[in-house]
């Protein structure tokens, strides 16, 4: 029988598994046309973990650059601190709201109009904000992710030409999240079935 976290459980299923798997869908937004997004992160424990985004020009052909990749690390610390002090509310939409904001740091390859997919990836710094659907860390989320994204041009001090050598960005998507017991930490100690 799967673990269904109840109305007064404070880590609102967070710790059915050590493992949350995020797959979504939407649009980020930036210079001159917002580009179709998919966004795929995994994250231990709900406090940290690794992310894939891919932007597309597909509906939105004057998108400068027209694709972006970027990846790179995400650390969301309120989860743990509060909840081993006692300080989560009696409300799981809430308590996952607030446990919600990340910091991002990564990297990104463009692809500049007329131009070939970049061979040397920039820098991007960002914040997160996911709103819950559910009360649970199981289901569906409206995922904000936003930042500033430097080219190598403009990170080795020449001279910024436009949006493929610093822009700011927001990424609003549609993003389903599911709690895995993966043992990624205890695999070795568990106990022969």
């Amino acid at each position: 029988m799967p673990n269904v976290a109840r109305a007064d459980e404070p880590t609102a299923g967070r710790l059915d598994g050590d493992l949350t798997l995020v797959g979504g869908l939407g649009a980020t937004f930036g210079p001159r046309a917002p580009r179709t997004t998919v966004d795929l992160r995994a994250r231990y424990m709900s406090t940290s973990g690794l992310f894939v985004t891919y932007e597309d020009k597909a509906f939105f052909k004057e998108a400068e650059p027209e694709r972006v990749l970027a990846f790179g690390l995400e650390l969301r610390p309120l989860f743990l601190a509060r909840w081993l002090t006692g300080k989560e509310f009696d409300n799981g939409r809430a308590d996952l709201l607030l446990d919600s904001f990340g910091l991002e740091l990564g990297g990104f390859a463009q692809q500049p109009q007329g131009r070939q997919f970049g061979a040397k990836p920039g820098f991007q710094a960002g914040l997160g904000l996911e709103i819950p659907i559910f009360s649970r860390a199981t289901g569906l989320f409206i995922a904000t992710h936003g930042g500033c994204r430097w080219s190598d041009a403009a990170l080795s001090g020449e001279t910024v030409q436009g949006p493929t050598d610093r822009a700011l960005f927001v990424g609003v998507t549609l993003a389903w999240h599911q709690v895995i017991g993966a043992h990624v930490i205890d695999a070795g100690d568990r106990a022969p079935e």
